[in-house]
Order: C-alpha cells, then structure tokens, then sequence
C-alpha cells in the first residue's frame, strides 16, 4: 500500500507540473517536468521579491538556471506563468492542509489540523501572501478562483461535520468564508510577520487558539 500511495503521489505531482504549462506545451519527459518546476519555484521567489511588475523573464531563468528559451517551451509569457503560479500555490496550500488530515479526526480537529499546516507552509513561502494579494489586480479571475476554492473547502468540511452531529446545523457558505478570513489574516500575522514576545507563533500553538475560537465563541459563559 505504501508503493501505492508514493505512486499514485508521483503521478499527482506530474500531472500537476504538466497541468502549469500554457495550453498544448505540457512536457513530454521527466526532465521537461523538472525545468518546468524549476521555473515555477524560481518564479515564486522572483515576484515574491519584486512584484509582478518588477520581475522579468531574463532574471527568472537565470534564478531557475535554465535557458531563456526554455521559458518559452512551456508559456507564451509572464502572464501566464503568474497564473500558472498562483494556481500552483493553490494546489501547494491543499496537499499541504490534506496531508495533515487523518480519518479518525474530527470535525474540530479537521480544521485545526488544516490551519497548522497552512500556518506551517506560510511560514516556509511568506512569498504567497505578496503573490496572491498581487493576483487580485494582474489576473483577478485566478484571484478569486484560489479563494473560492479554499472557500470550497472548508464548507464542504464544516457541512460533513454537521451531518456528522459534531457542528451545529445550518452552517455554509456564509461561515466557511468566516473561518477562511480569519485563517488567513491569522496566517498573515503569526506566520509571515511572526509573533511578538511572549505571544504563541508555534503553528500548532495558534491553530489550537484559533480551534478554541472556533469551539467556543468569544461570549462569555
């Protein structure tokens, strides 16, 4: 079953490379796959610094140590490799939330479990937050798309917790746009700016607080 799981993993992870290229120019070889996840990583670091004004092709593949024509094999311009990057990291925030998840957990510590290793993934690709806020203007449809989505997520999440009678009834889209609010700006503060003293920043720690919050409300009992 291990095997298994590392296979079906690797072929995830493929068809995820080869879904970033522009239309018609996914790789065909493993190493095409690694150049083009080369500029994907490159990239990340190239706009989280600059801006997506700011940065340039040439400086990218110089990062990603390919040649400039390489670029080309695989997007028509940066444009398109910033769309392909913001989904990139979509995809990055959801295995990395998806791999903390067991199925005995839950439906508390489902959410719990998902913002630590958010808050963890923040902490190592600050460059998410600059990128993502910078898709609101360059490709705003990519934008809204990534929040949808984890929007997606936590309701279908909250909703199974419901119908499990561990959350209350009623709850949807109204609240899993909440709870994401509240996850991200926690994210942006304890992850990205980091704690001050004496004040958890210990992913775990926070997403424990935020669960409590969750759990319990801010009414006094």
């Amino acid at each position: 079953m291990a095997g298994s799981k590392k296979s079906d993993g690797t072929a995830a992870s493929r068809a995820r490379v080869d879904g970033a290229a522009a239309e018609g120019k996914a790789p065909r070889t493993e190493r095409g796959r690694k150049t083009l996840r080369k500029l994907l990583d490159a990239s990340a670091v190239e706009f989280g610094e600059k801006g997506f004004h700011e940065a340039s092709v040439s400086s990218i593949t110089r990062r990603a140590g390919v040649a400039l024509g390489s670029f080309y094999t695989y997007f028509d311009s940066k444009d398109a490799l910033f769309r392909a990057l913001v989904q990139d990291m979509s995809e990055n925030v959801r295995t990395s939330a998806r791999s903390a998840l067991k199925e005995d957990m839950g439906a508390l510590e489902i959410e719990r479990a998902a913002l630590a290793a958010f808050l963890a993934f923040a902490r190592e690709h600050k460059e998410i937050y600059r990128i993502i806020d910078e898709a609101e203007f360059v490709d705003p449809e990519s934008y809204r798309n990534h929040y949808e989505t984890i929007a997606g997520r936590i309701r279908a999440r909250i909703e199974a917790g419901a119908a499990a009678g561990e959350l209350r009834e009623g709850l949807g889209e109204l609240e899993a746009w909440a709870i994401m609010g509240m996850n991200v700006f926690v994210g942006l503060r304890f992850a990205v700016w980091g704690g001050e003293s004496g004040e958890a920043s210990d992913p775990d720690e926070v997403a424990a607080a935020v669960n409590r919050l969750l759990a319990r409300g801010i009414e006094r009992r």
